[in-house]
Order: C-alpha cells, then sequence, then structure tokens
C-alpha cells in the first residue's frame, strides 16, 4: 500500500491548521467576549420595546437582535467614558465618593462592593509590584517550578507571624491566565526573571511553546559596560 499521499495529506494538513489555527482562535476569543459583554450591556436596552430590540416580537424566548447588542455596547462605553470625565474634575469626584460611600453601607453589598474596589485600585494605581516582575518559584512541588507574577508584599500579621519577609506570587494556569493560585513566599525562594510581563503570558498561554529569546553572555556584557 502506497502511504506517500496520505504523508503528503497529512503534512499539508497540520501546515494549513498551523496557519489558519490563529485566525480562527481569534475570531472565537472576539465572539466570546463581544457575546459575554453582550449580556450585560443588554440590560442598558431595558427602555426600549421588547418589539423592537428582541427576536420573535418580543416574545419570552426572544433573543436581542445583534445589532441591538452593539448599540447597547456602544452606549455602555459612552457611560464608562462620562463616568471617567466625571471623575476627572471636582464635583464628579464628589458625587462619586458620596456613590462609594452608600455603596458601603449596604449589608452584603458592602463586602463584595469594598473587596471589588480595593482589587482594582491594587492594579490601577501605579503601584510598581503589581503584575510587575514575572518570576519562577518551586511549584507545585520541591524541584517543579512554575512562572508567576510578584504582586506585593505581605506585610501586617501575615509578615509578622511568618517570622520574615514574605511576598505575594500569583501563579496564572494554562492556557487561561485568568484563574491561578495566590502563593505567600520568602522572599529568597523567589527567582526574578529578566522577560516582560507580556512575555511571561505569553509563555503561558502558549502552554511554553513561545519563549522569549534570552542571551546571558549578552547580559554580562552590557552589565560589564555599565559598571565601566
Amino acid at each position: 500500500m502506497n502511504k506517500e499521499p496520505f504523508v503528503q495529506w497529512r503534512a499539508n494538513f497540520f501546515t494549513g491548521l498551523a496557519v489558519v489555527l490563529p485566525a480562527i482562535v481569534s475570531i472565537a476569543v472576539v465572539f466570546w467576549l463581544f457575546f459575554t459583554i453582550s449580556n450585560i450591556t443588554d440590560t442598558l436596552l431595558i427602555f426600549i420595546p421588547k418589539r423592537i430590540t428582541h427576536e420573535m416580537n418580543g416574545d419570552v424566548v426572544g433573543k436581542v437582535h445583534w445589532y441591538w447588542s452593539v448599540v447597547a455596547l456602544l452606549l455602555a462605553l459612552v457611560l464608562v467614558s462620562v463616568v471617567g470625565l466625571l471623575a476627572r474634575n471636582y464635583l464628579g469626584k464628589k458625587l462619586i465618593q458620596s456613590v462609594d460611600m452608600s455603596l458601603l453601607r449596604v449589608p452584603v453589598l458592602n463586602k463584595i462592593y469594598g473587596t471589588t474596589k480595593q482589587v482594582n485600585e491594587a492594579f490601577t494605581s501605579g503601584n510598581k509590584n503589581s503584575f510587575k516582575t514575572v518570576v519562577m518559584v518551586e511549584f507545585p512541588r520541591a524541584g517543579m517550578r512554575s512562572i508567576g507574577f510578584l504582586t506585593g508584599e505581605a506585610n501586617g500579621e501575615i509578615g509578622h507571624k511568618a517570622g520574615g519577609k514574605m511576598v505575594c506570587v500569583f501563579i496564572p494556569t494554562t492556557p487561561n491566565p485568568t484563574s491561578g493560585f495566590l502563593m505567600l513566599l520568602p522572599e529568597d525562594e523567589v527567582t526574578r526573571l529578566e522577560m516582560s510581563v507580556a512575555d511571561g503570558l505569553k509563555f503561558i498561554i502558549s502552554l511554553g511553546s513561545i519563549a522569549p529569546a534570552y542571551s546571558p553572555a549578552a547580559r554580562d556584557i552590557l552589565e560589564a559596560l555599565r559598571h565601566d
């Protein structure tokens, strides 16, 4: 039996797959993001009759027309921009502070809102320790290594009871880096890497197949020139 045609077809198939797969994945991610976000932004259409915005003349099982979802998404972008504009002037800041104080007085909601606000501020405040450094740690057991991101120092009670300086390291899962593990480690057990956060994310999402270039010799030469 002549296997040559099958071997040639297999080579062509995997070559074509390598070419089209990035485009397919990118398009799929865009559609997934659009429909995920639209499930939230579609609520902005509440003031428009459903017989206009929904299929089947607004029947209970009718879905929102895709073009109305686009309108709702654009409306959400405008509203967020308006909030940002208000937050940059004195009266707007006072208004936002009043809303914050009101939400923080509501039982149960204040816990969720307060925690979410603190996490958001941690990543938007310009703190240079927040997802700014790629590190390597021993995880999930001794002898194995995982890539993570240094997010801050574990001060307060954690640092005091640990008996030394501890740092917070986020170990993302792969290929979905939005979930992961928070590790509290002694600083001397964390190896800081020179790769950028973007390169670290590429390495994780690509299952380790895309590793950033690294030349220790060139780095040592640059260090020597700096000292000279």
